[in-house]
């Protein structure tokens, strides 16, 4: 009976002591990342184990400052350098307060490949975590910064968290969708939002310029780049401003080739002209937003319910133009809306063959026999 005993008090201390070690196994890297956020990829389970451990162990020096002094100093990375020396120069410049735990949290995270040569200016109340993302690119007092075209305002503004401007994003959607309150130009106040008047191309802005500084290089650009005769065509078109770079918006959604955008823009001035809605699918992710369900502001393919969506952007149920651009389009667009060509169709969709083209028809009937099989 004892020996029963035993042997099961053994079997029982073998479960807990293998319980506990999964425990362990699975809870320190769980922990680690609630902390620390997810390790480097490239790491093997055995590595995020242990630099996990090791985060966690000197935690404190991860998230607390070396000092309280805010005055920047410079610190030179020599091209080539290791992160061993680059580490331990930054704890003997007083920057760091341990530079192992720091160099350990640079693999933990895959930084140590990604540091940049070059002077840096850094502060000593800088929390270690966030000097290891400032030693991943230069300090400098400006900043590049790109505006895909054919994005909406809410995809710049999502860009500028990782871009280095300090401009939230909220602020800058605050001052887009408000333009008159922050006396931007009549014909983007008279539109009742800067969306559209983004204009597309690469810029060079100040990390600490204002909200309202920010949306206003934008639209000054548009200012710059949009020929006075394109806006002439709009009026010429019957259009205003803000219907014509609206119009423009769609067409810079509809294709990405320059070669067919004023084809297209005869297919819409051709179904305006007869009444008919302009039942472009655009306007309908504009309408439906961003959602996590579909990744993204722009939900393809859409479904047959989508195209219900009760919004004044839904152009299958609202006749005419949106009531503002739906997206920033670039002069190709704004060209083809102000120069259309002269066609007599009323449909077209993208050919079968992927080339990013489409077919253009004059009868629902013929636009029906080109659908892919």
């Amino acid at each position: 009976m004892r020996r029963k005993s035993s042997v099961i008090l053994s079997v029982l201390v073998m479960v807990f002591l293998l319980v506990g070690v999964l425990i362990t196994w699975m809870g320190v890297p769980l922990l680690a990342e609630s902390k620390f956020g997810p390790a480097a990829p490239a790491l093997t389970m055995t590595q995020v184990w242990g630099y996990s451990l090791r985060l966690l162990l000197s935690a404190n020096n991860l998230i607390t400052p070396a000092s309280d002094q805010t005055a920047e100093q410079a610190f030179s990375i020599l091209s080539g350098e290791s992160i061993v020396s680059i580490c331990s120069r930054l704890q003997e410049d007083g920057l760091i307060p341990d530079a192992e735990a720091f160099r350990n949290y640079l693999i933990y995270k895959g930084l140590d490949s990604r540091i940049k040569a070059g002077e840096h200016q850094i502060s000593p109340n800088l929390p270690p975590i966030d000097l290891a993302e400032r030693i991943q690119s230069i300090y400098t007092d400006t900043v590049p910064f790109f505006i895909y075209p054919g994005w909406r305002a809410e995809e710049i503004a999502a860009s500028l968290t990782t871009s280095g401007i300090e401009v939230s994003s909220q602020d800058f959607l605050d001052v887009v969708q408000q333009p008159a309150d922050y006396g931007l130009p009549a014909m983007v106040s008279d539109c009742g939002s800067a969306e559209g008047f983004l204009y597309p191309g690469e810029y060079v802005v100040a990390r600490k310029i204002s909200a309202e500084e920010l949306v206003r290089q934008f639209v000054e650009m548009f200012e710059q780049k949009v020929p006075v005769d394109v806006l002439n065509g709009f009026e010429s078109r019957g259009l205003t401003v803000c219907e014509g770079v609206t119009l423009a918006s769609i067409i810079q959604k509809e294709t990405f080739r320059d070669e067919e955008r004023a084809l297209i823009a005869s297919v819409f001035y051709n179904r305006m002209a007869i009444g008919m809605k302009l039942e472009t699918d655009p306007t309908v992710q504009y309408a439906l937003g961003y959602s996590d369900k579909w990744g993204g502001w722009w939900k393809t393919p859409l479904r047959t319910n989508d195209l219900k969506v009760e919004s004044p952007f839904n152009t299958y149920l609202v006749s005419g133009l949106p009531p503002a651009p739906i997206a920033n389009p670039d002069l190709p667009s704004l060209k083809a809306v102000a120069f259309p060509e002269s066609s007599e169709y009323y449909y077209f969709r993208a050919k079968c063959d992927q080339s990013g083209f489409h077919d253009f028809s004059i009868t629902f009937e013929e636009h029906n026999s080109k659908a892919c099989q």
